[in-house]
């Protein structure tokens, strides 16, 4: 599981290369694990015009809805969307302790070691 904090008022969005970059992909058997999925699922806040083209550029599927303002309407796989709420479900799991749901913590360093000892439990 990969991570990586926006200040609260800023949207995630602009750090999906960031975050690609950090993460990789188990393999199912051995092997060194991939830096590049093949697909990416978001929800409508990812749809921006940047977001696909950078997934575009490297060759990763968007398995992101459109917005209703937008004109062009690329292919959507809805089963594939569907998978999304394993994402969504880990992180409400995440939510379950008080301190990473609130943000008690200011510094971004113990937030980020917060977020890592909840991911460990999780893991566990």
């Amino acid at each position: 599981m990969t991570h990586l904090l926006t200040a609260g008022q800023r949207h995630e969005a602009p750090q999906v290369p960031a975050l690609l970059e950090r993460g990789a992909v188990r393999r199912p058997r051995r092997g060194r694990p991939r830096v590049r999925p093949a697909r990416v699922a978001g929800d409508r806040g990812y749809t921006g015009q940047p977001t696909r083209a950078y997934l575009r550029r490297r060759g990763i599927g968007a398995v992101i809805p459109t917005q209703a303002r937008e004109r062009r309407r690329p292919r959507f796989d809805r089963a594939a969307y569907r998978e999304r709420n394993v994402v969504e479900r880990t992180i409400n799991r995440l939510k379950q302790h008080r301190a990473i749901a609130t943000r008690y913590e200011k510094l971004q360093e113990t937030y980020h070691a917060l977020l890592t000892i909840g991911c460990v439990l999780l893991w566990l």
